[in-house]
């Protein structure tokens, strides 16, 4: 890791406003296709040996990535990142890695824009969630996903509060720049909270009616009244290169533990579908 990649995000700059952001979710990962495969099987945990931070990329999420880097060399000089921020979780950096190659952009790693920590749930499928921890399950029904933290783990709130922290540092030190930021589903949709003002209802309703693709982007630009959302799931640059696009199912209601996922739609399909 170089130096650059080591310096913290603490305001920098007095004046503010990005010239534009775009979430990147990370491409296709070997937790993702090891999820599809468990919840087939009815299986209750995944076939996985690694813990969620070193869950790297399958071989059609680096394709994928390789396309978000095909289509940011596509692009005019003036509208390229000028700076990018990458979760530190091997499939999202290597992913922000892959697309930036050989481009000289300041590039620095935050854990701050993490996957959600799905605590005791790590590496289970749903099936396995209502199995072993009965009593969760009923109880996350009842608080519903939006407020439920699983045992040992957090809820969307728990990282809506993270990323509000450094959306304000990032709209300081990046002041005028076209940021990048390369993060997880949940990641990504606690951004759209903050930045939207978006309520439980809304949010999982987004979520629910569009799943956010692998390496899709998520667009802000400046607006009258601050960042505005310009695009949500854009797989154009995944589209442009014939590759697949890849994202993860829903299973049933919006609230309860019977929709599929242990900890939520924005960790995907089960409690490890987003690794």
């Amino acid at each position: 890791m170089t130096s650059q990649q080591r310096q913290s995000l603490d305001s920098a700059s007095d004046a503010r406003g990005l010239a534009e952001l775009v979430l990147v979710r990370h491409g296709e990962s070997q937790g993702n296709v090891a999820d599809r495969a468990a919840l087939d099987a009815g299986q209750p945990y995944l076939d996985l040996d690694v813990r969620d931070a070193d869950v790297e990329l399958s071989g059609t999420g680096r394709e994928q990535a390789e396309a978000v880097r095909d289509y940011l060399r596509s692009l005019p000089e003036d509208q390229r990142p000028t700076a990018v921020i990458s979760s530190p979780y091997l499939r999202a950096r290597h992913t922000a890695e892959i697309a930036v190659e050989g481009m000289d952009i300041p590039f620095v790693v935050d854990e701050r824009v993490r996957e959600r920590d799905l605590g005791a749930f790590d590496g289970m499928t749903w099936i396995g969630i209502e199995q072993e921890y009965a009593e969760e399950s009923k109880r996350r029904g009842r608080v519903g996903k939006y407020y439920y933290r699983p045992p040992g783990g957090e809820s969307w709130c728990d990282v809506v509060l993270r990323v509000r922290q450094v959306l304000l540092e990032m709209q300081e030190r990046y002041a005028g720049e076209r940021l990048w930021v390369f993060s997880h589903q949940a990641t990504i949709m606690s951004f759209r909270v903050a930045i939207e003002a978006l309520e439980e209802k809304e949010v999982l309703e987004a979520d629910k009616k569009t799943p956010l693709a692998n390496c899709s982007m998520t667009i802000y630009r400046p607006g009258e009244e601050g960042l505005e959302l310009v695009a949500y799931s854009d797989t154009t640059a995944v589209d442009r290169a014939g590759e697949d696009v890849t994202h993860e199912r829903s299973h049933g209601s919006e609230n309860g533990a019977g929709d599929g996922t242990a900890s939520g739609a924005g960790d995907d399909s089960s409690a490890q579908g987003a690794r």
